[in-house]
């Protein structure tokens, strides 16, 4: 499957869950292909610039309506909201866990007044950026998630474990535990005691190889919140895309890696 190929069968996936919005009068583009487009620059994972060069050259006659840059990427600011369409649903059983983002190198903290990350430790070692935290099902979709800065510690994402407490219960590692209590759904695990963990470190490397996720170069929170959201939202499409059918010993093998733009 060509990239083209990819793109157009992408557009067709995302404006089957978004027939009920409809375009303003004003637009250039159609809320589909606003949302085409930002999971594209999530899933191609570089800069702003790099992706409109590459788009404007590959795809410019595919969306023949495409604004400047700037405001195409305001167009993913405004409308991150669209992303929660494409989270997965709850099962009963599932898994939280957090992971770091370098926005800057910890030797350039501090020089600008505008700085958004903060120095936090992410895989024992020291970034200054920010922090996802996210729910999976058992099938490793993304249910829910939220972000903080790098400094933030995981019990910050106490309510998105919370949000589920009806709904399942959720293996989480002793860094979610706080002193004054914890959800009544969360299940706290110690270090290789449940191997359906082991899940989150399948998706946490599609994120990482594919998405080129664990440094990005965003300056403005609102726009590093739009990244992921919909990168939460092009994984969720992607794992998907041919079906989640388990082997013969009910294992859903995970992949992204044929995407990779």
């Amino acid at each position: 499957m060509t990239d083209e190929d990819f793109t157009i069968d992408l557009f067709c996936r995302v404006d089957d869950q978004m027939k009920d919005i409809s375009k303003h009068s004003q637009a250039k583009l159609y809320p589909s292909e606003i949302v085409t487009l930002a999971l594209l620059f999530a899933l191609k994972g570089v800069g702003n610039r790099a992706f409109y060069r590459w788009l404007t050259k590959n795809f410019r006659h595919l969306f023949p309506q495409l604004p400047d840059r700037t405001r195409l990427f305001r167009l993913f600011k405004t409308h991150q909201d669209w992303s929660n369409r494409f989270l997965a649903a709850p099962s009963l059983l599932g898994v939280a866990d957090s992971y770091g983002m370098e926005l800057i190198h910890p030797i350039r903290e501090g020089r600008s007044p505008t700085q958004i990350g903060r120095k936090g430790l992410s895989n024992h070692r020291w970034i200054v950026g920010g922090k996802l935290g996210f729910v999976l099902n058992h099938l490793g979709q993304i249910v829910a998630w939220d972000c903080a800065t790098a400094n933030a510690h995981d019990q910050v994402f106490q309510p998105l474990i919370a949000r589920w407490q009806d709904q399942m219960v959720i293996l989480a590692d002793h860094g979610f535990h706080a002193r004054l209590g914890d959800p009544p759904n969360m299940m706290l695990c110690d270090r290789g005691e449940w191997n359906v963990r082991m899940l989150i470190e399948t998706v946490l490397s599609m994120l990482t190889v594919v998405c080129h996720f664990k440094k990005v170069g965003h300056r403005v929170w609102d726009y590093f919140k739009a990244r992921l959201a919909f990168t939460m939202a092009a994984f969720n499409i992607l794992v998907a895309w041919n079906g989640l059918q388990p082997d013969e010993n009910g294992y859903v093998r995970l992949s992204i890696a044929e995407f990779s733009l």
